[in-house]
């Protein structure tokens, strides 16, 4: 498939905004989105690590906030996502995860795609948390090789133990219900002032991701993002 900016037809160049708990798979869409379009992923987790291990200017002063157990700032986020931006990987669409964050960066955000003529596709992976929490209640880990196993979609050979290792396969503390729930109480309450910014500007796209497989989900995902 071709870049947003394909001038064969494909339409403007585009953001596209993606946004989904915990266990919804977005990490798999975004992957899927980035190889069918050929754009790049931009994660505000991956630039943070990358500014810092830089130790340039925005790295020095994220990691000076991060050393004073501050949390990092939504100007200083911005800074970091319009450096991002303006690179030339980015001249035909690019996939953000992660931001916006807070409503003062979905705010922002205009002002930042909109003088560089860039359109905006809101996604929103929308999966029941009683399925979430069901997926991930029956992730399993090695603790030797750390091979991950699912009891329900991915079992091992001999059930409980690791294929490879033949180590008594572990549930990791962030698999745990009670903190699977805490995480999407989370996600709930950071991101719910976001969503509806976006829905009261009539750019969110709500797609149901409880049912269909990854394939399907990212060939919906694809048609929205190349509709008119």
């Amino acid at each position: 498939m071709n870049g947003l900016g394909n001038p064969a037809g494909c339409g403007p160049v585009s953001a596209i905004v993606l946004f989904g708990p915990p266990g919804s798979g977005k990490g798999t869409q975004a992957q899927f989105l980035r190889e069918a379009l050929a754009i790049p992923h931009i994660s505000t987790g991956d630039m943070l690590r990358e500014h810092i291990q830089a130790e340039d200017d925005l790295g020095r002063e994220i990691k000076a906030v991060m050393a004073a157990g501050q949390l990092v700032s939504d100007a200083l986020v911005i800074r970091m996502v319009e450096e991002r931006i303006d690179r030339p990987d980015c001249q035909h669409g690019f996939i953000l995860d992660g931001f916006p964050r807070t409503l003062p960066q979905a705010v922002e955000l205009d002002g930042l795609l909109g003088p560089r003529g860039i359109g905006q596709k809101v996604i929103h992976l929308k999966v029941d948390y009683n399925k979430i929490v069901n997926r991930l209640t029956g992730r399993r880990q090695c603790p030797q090789c750390g091979t991950l196993y699912n009891i329900r979609l991915k079992p091992p050979i001999i059930p409980g133990r690791c294929d490879m290792e033949g180590a008594r396969l572990m549930v990791r503390d962030d698999d745990k219900e009670q903190v699977i729930r805490q995480r999407l109480a989370a996600y709930d309450a950071q991101t719910k002032p976001v969503l509806d910014h976006f829905r009261s500007l009539g750019r969110l796209n709500d797609i149901e991701g409880s049912e269909a497989s990854p394939k399907v989900l990212a060939e919906q995902i694809i048609q929205v993002v190349r509709a008119r």
